[in-house]
């Protein structure tokens, strides 16, 4: 997105090639962008500039990627255009309000489906109006959506974290260019973009989705005598917290070689079969693994003792409604679940392999590419096996995923 901004040639290595991403790479294209994926592997996308964006001649597909379509909302949201966002039938259920909210004070307007939901049609506005706004939930996505729609918008737009979430947007932000600020105020975090920017091309080099090696280190925590090496994982503190509770049950995982790649904390994780614990897992972490949840119910399945989570309302408008969903699989692998209106009580095996599911019946995964994933590893620590419904909404997010997994466990 922000190459597509930027005036010259952004070069980008090592980016997983997830539907979500071709989804977007596929908007920017309608818009004017230029993206390319090259023969050795890298991309290559030729921005247009801040303000500079062409009306789509058709309707933006977004496929699954709830991510792609807020932000994607948030740029388009300031410039003279209009777009009609579509998705698949798991996006077409999430919540959009969150985005339409700040994006109308901004000056843009919406026609929504019934319940603030896509199909969706916005017409951007420019000049747009600059606003301070403090999220009323704890979204990454929907503070990057404002600030990406302040990059053409006179003035300075200002965005308020009660919770801070995950900064990627504002480092990135910064990367190419944006004059941005960001402080603490009355013990809420503070983000101010200068707007009518001009962003320069970057050479980009992508650290690992410490999400995606979320699933790698359960299931080498899990499965006895593992000892695994994940490569070039991204630390960010704002998104590694998973790692920090799966070593506060008692999980081996050290980094090695830590280092900076694109102003992002990088290192390799050695991950080694362990005795976990059951805990009670700290609601002020969520923002930081709202995405690993699914996966830390799995390792909470095998725990000894009892794990308890809170403050997971945000999962219910995932692709899907996580919570009940994770309850649904894993008692269906045998696990003891609990589920409540903010999380799930997981009392755990000891350590001892979960059943597996029956021969007649398969996890449903309603189009959500973190179930699917989760209970995969599940079946790595089973005795007969996890059978899910459907694998291929994996292909959102990690299209080599199955693949790895079985290199992994065979190795």
């Amino acid at each position: 997105m922000l190459g597509a901004l930027a005036l010259g040639e952004t070069t980008v290595t090592g980016l997983l090639e997830g539907e979500d991403v071709l989804a977007t790479a596929a908007a920017m294209r309608a818009m004017g962008a230029s993206v390319e994926r090259l023969a050795d592997g890298s991309w290559s996308i030729h921005g247009v500039g801040v303000g500079s964006l062409l009306q789509p001649q058709q309707a933006l597909d977004m496929g699954n990627s709830g991510t792609s379509t807020r932000l994607l909302m948030g740029l388009v949201a300031s410039h003279p255009i209009t777009a009609m966002f579509t998705g698949d039938a798991s996006l077409s259920k999430r919540p959009m309000g969150r985005v339409i909210d700040p994006l109308s004070q901004m000056g843009a307007s919406f026609e929504a489906s019934p319940g603030g939901t896509l199909p969706l049609m916005l017409r951007g506005i420019s000049p747009a109006v600059p606003i301070t706004y403090r999220l009323p939930v704890a979204s990454a996505q929907v503070k990057s959506a404002v600030l990406l729609a302040g990059l053409n918008t006179a003035g300075i737009t200002t965005v308020i974290e009660p919770v801070p979430t995950r900064d990627h947007s504002e480092r990135m932000l910064r990367g190419f260019g944006a004059t941005l600020d960001v402080g603490v105020e009355g013990g809420e975090r503070v983000i101010r973009i200068h707007g009518e920017a001009d962003l320069k091309p970057q050479q980009i080099v992508v650290p690992g989705d410490p999400s995606s090696a979320a699933f790698f280190a359960v299931a080498a925590l899990l499965v006895p005598g593992s000892d695994l090496v994940i490569e070039n994982v991204g630390l960010n503190p704002t998104r590694a917290a998973l790692f920090d509770v799966l070593r506060a049950m008692g999980g081996s995982i050290e980094e090695l070689n830590p280092r900076e790649v694109g102003g992002e904390p990088v290192a390799d994780l050695r991950v080694r079969h362990s005795t976990l614990n059951g805990i009670e897992v700290d609601p002020a972490v969520v923002p930081a693994m709202v995405d690993e949840f699914p996966v830390l119910f799995v390792a909470a399945a095998l725990a000894q003792g009892t794990t308890t989570t809170s403050g997971l309302e945000e999962l219910r408008v995932k692709e899907s409604d996580r919570i009940t969903a994770m309850a649904n699989a894993l008692a269906l692998a045998g696990a003891k679940v609990e589920e409540r209106e903010d999380g799930l009580v997981i009392h755990g095996t000891g350590g001892d392999p979960l059943p597996g599911t029956a021969l007649d019946a398969q996890v449903t995964t309603h189009l959500d590419h973190r179930i699917a994933m989760s209970m995969a590893v599940a079946g790595l620590a089973s005795r007969r096996g996890v059978a899910v419904d459907d694998t291929a909404p994996i292909a959102t997010s990690f299209p080599t995923f199955m693949r790895l997994l079985d290199e992994a466990a065979a190795g």
